[in-house]
């Protein structure tokens, strides 16, 4: 394990946004590149379905530490040459309070993977990035990144309590619980959801080192909350700034939106930086820090650094598709390049920034030609069924449905199916069984208009190392 902090974290974006070709660029750089975790069983399959070019999965699969998992992988989901042009990608099982054996292997083995390719061939600082708020997957997503010697556990989208106890746990091959919100529960009942490191190793238990924990956080308040409240140790805090691309956190107080439809921040969302000093804990800053001099003064007013995310969204080594790489980067350099923070796309509740593109689902045009379909599950939220058992429910699933579930229609109003758009962003739609093609929805913070300042002179892309030499110009690399 590394203890020397990072001055640099390179954000951990979107699903497949920040890969393991993004991570392992800025490790090797010597600053911490970290791999977004969210819907990686589900973007696992669809590159071994898509033939698995380079062969990546497969030899990443080949060190996987517990015998017959890779096997029964490869055998389901593999297509030799990828799956025909239009043709639909395979299923994989929907996320549940009880999780099937087969999900299981695939939530443990696609985040080995992802983290054992970001840290291949070097001996940098590679971190996973989880949103709190999709739990089902989070016991054995950890689990399969800490097999693969992830450095930094990140997670934001929530109030992450009981995660420093589970990284405790799960390093000394303990069977772990986490508490599952369910939607109204009642008094003193709980839901949780188990995993077992020697279970699932049918006896055999490879060594799991405790990676560190960052918060994310967006106030003094939680992160103080935090530091008593937590199940173990939290090492750190992120602090995001609304600017931040993605999810963000809500308004503070009565939520109002401005003459554009977008939440309005004021001074009460502003986090008290002399708190987070008076918390012996290192953190950085994020959310508008893609200049050197902002890094600076992050620095100079006690940070140990800074988390950077959109700037490295658009380069070379992101998962972005390369035709929505070239259209941003295009816009921006035309000046026309334009954010969205829209209050109910994300089913979660949770504003989310979207960047504005007329072929994607921030067209309302192209949203409404959109069936509504829940085949994914991440963001499905819990509820108590009347028998007491957990059902579940999204506000971007079909209407009748939701409601017919308990759910209020008004809810229902402009929410999106971010599980499929984000998926189709870094090139693995789906094609439904009517024939319709997912559409994508691009996140970003509010620094993508100026994302082309980042192009080498007289190129039309950019790389990681670009970003950071502008960041950090008087760093030296590895």
């Amino acid at each position: 394990m590394r203890n020397d902090l990072p001055v640099l974290i390179q954000g951990g974006m979107g699903a497949g946004v920040s890969d393991w070709r993004l991570a392992r660029a800025v490790a090797e750089a010597g600053h911490l590149g970290v791999v977004s975790g969210t819907g990686l069983d589900g973007i696992f399959v669809r590159r071994l379905q898509d033939g698995d070019p380079g062969g990546h999965m497969r030899r990443a699969l080949a060190a996987f530490p517990i015998p017959g998992v890779a096997e029964r992988i490869v055998d389901e989901y593999f297509i030799e040459g990828g799956k025909e042009p239009g043709a639909r990608y395979r299923s994989k099982p929907m996320p549940s309070v009880e999780l099937s054996r087969k999900l299981l292997d695939l939530l443990v083995a696609s985040n080995f993977v992802e983290v054992y390719l970001a840290k291949e061939g070097h001996d940098g600082i590679v971190g996973v990035n989880f949103l709190e708020k999709i739990q089902t997957p989070h016991l054995p997503s950890i689990y399969g990144s800490m097999l693969a010697g992830v450095d930094y556990v990140i997670m934001g989208a929530g109030i992450p309590m009981a995660i420093p106890g589970v990284l405790d746990r799960l390093s000394e091959g303990l069977p772990v619980e986490y508490r599952l919100d369910v939607k109204g529960a009642e008094r003193g009942e709980t839901f949780s959801m188990r995993f077992d490191p020697v279970a699932f190793g049918d006896g055999v238990l490879p060594d799991a080192p405790r990676p560190l924990f960052l918060a994310i956080v967006s106030s003094h308040v939680l992160a103080t909350a935090l530091i008593r409240k937590a199940s173990g140790r939290v090492d750190g805090f992120i602090i995001e700034y609304p600017t931040a691309g993605g999810h963000n956190a809500p308004p503070r107080g009565k939520l109002q939106l401005s003459e554009a439809g977008e939440p309005i921040y004021g001074d009460r969302d502003i986090p008290d930086l002399e708190v987070f000093r008076k918390l012996e804990r290192p953190f950085w800053l994020a959310g508008g820090y893609g200049e050197p001099e902002q890094i600076t003064r992050a620095l100079e007013s006690g940070a140990a650094g800074v988390q950077v995310g959109t700037a490295f969204a658009y380069c070379e080594e992101s998962g972005f598709t390369e035709d929505t790489k070239r259209e941003v980067i295009a816009l921006s350099r035309a000046g026309k390049a334009r954010i969205f923070t829209d209050p109910v796309a994300s089913p979660t509740g949770f504003p989310f920034k979207v960047v504005e593109l007329d072929d994607s689902l921030s067209n309302p045009a192209v949203y409404e030609q959109r069936p509504r379909i829940c085949d994914l599950g991440y963001l499905r939220a819990a509820y108590r069924r009347d028998d007491g058992t957990v059902g579940w429910r999204c506000p971007s699933e079909p209407v009748d449905d939701y409601v017919r579930k308990g759910g209020d229609e008004a809810d229902t109003v402009g929410r999106k199916c971010l599980c499929n758009a984000l998926i189709a962003n870094i090139g693995h739609p789906q094609v439904q069984r009517n024939g319709y093609v997912e559409g994508t929805l691009i996140t970003s913070g509010d620094d993508v208009a100026d994302v082309a300042r980042f192009l080498p002179e007289g190129q039309t892309t950019y790389r990681a190392i670009d970003v950071i030499d502008y960041l950090l110009p008087d760093a030296r690399h590895r």
